[in-house]
């Protein structure tokens, strides 16, 4: 099979990557071997919450330069700062385009609110969950925390504990359905993705909106678990028509609606131009010759290769094993792609659970063009996006969708200039 570019990993980079080059004319496939990371996302996009040195960030562009002085080997020091935020312009539009709503501007951070109720800065959120522009400030005074009852994912009390300490008054509220009754019997089934699939039918939205009514009364606004809108893009335009109080969705534990939602709308938009993408699937091996990578081998095609003039590798960290630890180094399975990590494996982490872990900085190691580098030397034609990069900490940063995105653009732009 002959592509013009395969990218291997249907995670955030790699979909990005994949749209970017299908809407510039490209042949593209993706190689993903099961759901990605994107199932956990909480609606929202970080691009720079916090420096190296943990200095918070409110303009991640004006951030990223001043990041690329404390560590030059951070994934936006070597794409550029004027690169970062022309990639930060173009990825909101690039997610609008695939059907997933975003708001946010990338010289200011807002706040989203956490599925315990807590505020984090962020870059982009998807519409109709909570925010605000100002931490430890919300935008109402009374509000009610509506529930559905027996489902565990979602914490009314620690919700209200926090807004409680910002003047905010709650009161909680339950909604129930019958058609719930089947998944209740079993709590492993109680969970966000089941209960979206019984309220995407019409009848159980309108009696959701017709509970939903009754609990909003004297309350400036509701708050409600994002249980909506598996597979139908109106739920909550539906909800807000019929109640009168506004309506604030809040993430739930995974898996998330909005990220489900996110993934099966970059997938649609990917394959509704023209690109093919292989779920299920995993690369085996790779022949290349002459410093280029030529073909690569899956599982499910056996000895049908995957020819293409470029390649994106875009596994992955240790989370969907595009990063693998041995008890002395880290290994990149694909291509055995040189990696960075630390001399010894007591030096990987510490015992501290919050602690800056340095395993979180390690990854495949690529020149200034993002390629990837084996035994010294850049293959000229493969390149790395994402969380498989190395030098930068995703948790303590805040930056693990934005390296995702930015670097998926920018391999994709020079994959378009090459």
């Amino acid at each position: 099979m002959r592509f013009d570019t395969v990218i291997i990993g249907g995670g955030l980079a790699g979909m990005t990557c994949g749209i970017r080059l299908a809407e510039a004319g490209q042949h593209c496939a993706i190689v993903s071997q099961g759901q990605s990371a994107i199932h956990f996302s909480s609606g929202s996009f970080d691009l720079l919450g916090h420096l190296p040195d943990g200095t918070a960030v409110s303009d991640p562009v004006a951030g990223i330069a001043t990041l690329a002085r404390q560590c030059p080997t951070h994934p936006y020091a070597v794409i550029g700062a004027d690169s970062c935020a022309r990639h930060a312009g173009e990825a909101p539009e690039l997610l609008r385009r695939a059907g997933v709503p975003v708001a946010g501007d990338s010289r200011r951070n807002h706040f989203r609110i956490t599925p315990l109720g807590k505020t984090k800065a962020t870059w982009l959120t998807i519409d109709g969950y909570l925010t605000t522009e100002e931490a430890g400030r919300l935008p109402f005074r009374r509000v009610c925390i509506a529930n559905i009852e027996g489902f565990l994912d979602f914490y009314p009390e620690f919700i209200a504990e926090e807004f409680n300490r910002q003047d905010v008054e709650c009161r909680f509220g339950n909604f129930n359905h019958p058609d719930l009754e089947q998944i209740r019997r079993n709590p492993s089934e109680m969970r966000s993705a089941n209960i979206a699939r019984v309220f995407d039918r019409e009848a159980n939205l309108e009696a959701l909106s017709e509970s939903l009514r009754k609990l909003s009364e004297g309350c400036d606004a509701l708050i409600v678990p994002a249980v909506i809108g598996l597979n139908r893009n109106d739920s909550l335009a539906y909800l807000r028509s019929r109640v009168d109080t506004p309506i604030h969705l809040l993430p739930t534990l995974p898996p998330s609606i909005p990220g489900i939602r996110a993934q099966q709308a970059l997938q649609h938009r990917f394959r509704a131009l023209g690109g093919e993408y292989f779920l299920g699937d995993s690369v085996l091996r790779a022949e290349t010759e002459q410093g280029r990578v030529r073909r690569i081998f899956t599982a499910n095609h056996g000895n049908i290769p995957f020819e293409a003039e470029c390649f994106v590798l875009a596994t992955g960290s240790f989370f969907s094993k595009g990063l693998v630890a041995t008890p002395d180094r880290i290994v990149e399975p694909v291509f055995g792609a040189d990696t960075v990590y630390a001399g010894g494996r007591s030096e990987w982490y510490t015992l501290r659970f919050f602690d800056r872990q340095a395993y979180q900085a390690f990854g495949v190691r690529t020149d200034a063009g993002l390629r990837v580098m084996k035994s010294g030397s850049a293959l000229e034609n493969l390149y790395c996006a994402g969380a498989g990069l190395s030098g930068f900490h995703p948790v303590q940063e805040e930056c693990g969708a934005g390296v995702s995105l930015l670097s998926a653009l920018h391999v994709a732009e020079r994959i378009l200039k090459n």
